[in-house]
This record gives C-alpha cells, structure tokens and sequence, in this order.
C-alpha cells in the first residue's frame, strides 16, 4: 500500500502575488543637490542654474531618480522643477524624495495598472518574504486593491499564511 503524496496548495483555487515579481528592473539614484548650494545651504540661483546647465543628464538614461538635499537647507521648489525638467527625456522616473518614496511612487503605479481580474473571488496570499526592496506601503496598496475582489486575503506562504480578510 502506497500513500501518494497530494499537493493540497497545487491543487486549490489559491492563487499567490508576489510583488517582487513586480520589481522595475532598473538603477536606482539618490541626487543630492546639496552639492550644488553654496557651503551646502545656500542656493544662489546663477550658480545652480550653470551647473544644471553643465551636467551630463544623459548618463541617468532609464535610471530611477529620488531628488534631495540632504543638508537643512531651503531649496525652493522651481529648482528641484528644473533639475526634474532636465532628467525627463532620459530618467524613467523622478521624484523628490528618499529611495523608499521613490519605490513606494513605483509600486503605486504598478498596484493601480494591476489586472485584478484573475483574482476575482478567489482566495490570495500575499507573499511576504522578498529580495528586493519593496516597501511596506506595497503592500497596503495591494491590499486595498485586492480587497473589493477576492474571496480572501493572507499574507505569507501557503504553509503558514495569516489571515487578513475574508468576504
């Protein structure tokens, strides 16, 4: 007498989203415009403006940009909105802020463009564990996506998943 061995989770309507398979490949870059103030406080607006007009914008080509400064200085806005105006036709996407805003901005669109349709009425676990840096708000987003559809939310594995919602 054999007993075969069934995978239970294989064969459920329980479908699994893992948004590390969502992660945009792609260089993430931190622009710190402190460098360009005077003493690193003091904006003085010809000078900005000749090393904006100076710097090489081709080489953040379909790179990720978080702009910031990261000293206590003032910046006002036109110049993070002239800096952004020269990444446009190279960088995929600009943003003020740190490397986590600039993924959360990332997973936003993503989680908006995500087809809920497969999941319609069906049981979803949200995979937890990833490699890559998704940001906890993902997975906020996620679930406020998911919810008006499926018949149940987890997060985890299938082995031991906690549950969130069920309808």
């Amino acid at each position: 007498m054999t007993d075969e061995i069934v995978n239970r989770v294989a064969n459920s309507k329980l479908m699994v989203i893992d948004l590390e398979d969502y992660y945009p490949d792609g260089n993430r870059i931190v622009f710190d415009v402190k460098d360009w103030l005077y003493e690193g406080f003091v904006l003085r607006e010809r000078e900005f403006r000749s090393q904006v007009k100076q710097y090489d914008w081709s080489q953040h080509q379909g790179d990720y940009i978080a702009i910031t400064c990261s000293t206590d200085a003032i910046v006002p806005a036109w110049a993070f909105m002239l800096i952004t105006i020269q990444l446009e036709p190279y960088a995929k996407q600009v943003i003020l802020g740190n490397l986590t805003a600039l993924e959360t901005t990332l997973y936003q669109d993503i989680i908006n463009d995500l087809d809920v349709e497969p999941f319609k009425g069906k049981p979803v676990i949200v995979k937890g564990c990833s490699k890559k840096p998704v940001p906890t708000n993902a997975y906020l987003m996620l679930s406020r996506r998911l919810k008006p559809f499926v018949k149940s939310l987890m997060f985890g594995e299938a082995c031991s998943s906690v549950p969130l919602f069920k309808s």
